[in-house]
């Protein structure tokens, strides 16, 4: 399920396991149809943290007094949840890593912002995950069923999308916003305030400072966009009819002949729409492109020394 700001507080009322004081007392939590919490006796859960049924929290690991775990969750050991964090149901958490911790954000003065973390999400070995911050949109979230590999960094702020995979070693800076099942490759490292658009991929140890449109793929040292995402179109059942008419809208409007056509960006805009804006896909490319940025678009370059402008936007 996603959460929004009102379904985590409801969702904190309902849980049924309270653990009103440190594991190591060897307290557990409720028992439910999936049994009772197993803690290990090294971890401490402080008083006021909300332990769901089946829940497994490994060997040294710490849980503060705001957090919200819901149920089958599995902590395996050395794992650092803080803050007013909320973690969806059979979420697995590899060692070492840390969810809901301040931000690092020199503007943050202690306020209760929040980090949210959807179900069925696999966090490997030394993720960090970072709460919100005040100045931002005050929550950083994490969409069901993401996986996220080890040594990432997701800053303050954030929203990842559903489904979204986050290859090794990859770290963003603040407000980064990614589509529902992009895919974001090694080592990557992507620019505060970018935007990843759905199903895109960004190729590994690749800089991104602008933003990605949807099913867009980018490669090199700094990003530029070489195409569309053709094999996640292909494996998720796009049928080739439709992948031919993005592929036409798509060379509508970044032409290789862009600079000799005297078109500029914003009417190629209009004539992609008017041709194609009929495609749900097409259209939602259009739509990321229109819609508030704060970096404006990655550039395109289909072969090596091809540069095509996008006229400001």
């Amino acid at each position: 399920m996603a959460f929004s700001p009102v379904a985590v507080c409801r969702k904190a009322v309902e849980m049924e396991a309270v653990l009103a004081h440190s594991a190591s007392t060897g307290a557990t939590g409720e028992t439910g149809p999936l049994g009772p919490a197993e803690i290990h006796p090294s971890s401490i859960v402080a008083a006021g943290a909300r332990i769901g049924r089946g829940v497994s929290i490994g060997p040294w690991c710490t849980i503060g007094p705001d957090v919200v775990i819901e149920d089958g969750v599995r902590l395996i050991s050395h794992v650092v949840v803080d803050g007013h964090t909320h973690i969806g149901a059979n979420v697995v958490c590899y060692p070492f890593t840390t969810v809901g911790l301040e931000p690092q954000d020199l503007k943050y003065r202690g306020e209760p912002t929040r980090c949210i973390v959807g179900a069925g999400t696999i966090i490997r070995e030394n993720v960090t995950i970072h709460r919100g911050t005040a100045t931002g949109v005050g929550v950083t979230t994490i969409g069901d069923g993401c996986l996220i590999m080890a040594n990432s960094h997701v800053a303050h702020d954030c929203t990842l999308g559903r489904g979204v995979i986050i290859v090794n070693n990859v770290v963003m800076g603040g407000h980064v916003v990614i589509g529902e099942n992009a895919r974001i490759m090694g080592s990557a490292a992507l620019h505060q305030f970018v935007r990843i658009g759905h199903a895109a991929l960004v190729g590994g140890v690749c800089g991104v400072e602008a933003d990605v449109i949807p099913y867009g793929s980018v490669l090199g040292n700094r990003a530029r966009l070489v195409g569309l995402h053709w094999i996640w179109l292909r494996r998720n059942g796009v049928a080739p009819d439709d992948i031919r008419r993005m592929r036409l809208a798509f060379r509508a409007l970044y032409p290789k002949a862009a600079h000799a056509s005297g078109a500029v960006f914003q009417q190629r805009l209009e004539q992609v729409r008017a041709q194609y804006g009929d495609d749900a896909r097409v259209s939602e490319i259009l739509d990321f492109i229109a819609a508030p940025s704060h970096r404006g678009l990655v550039r395109v370059q289909r072969s090596p020394g091809e540069m095509i402008e996008t006229d400001g936007a």
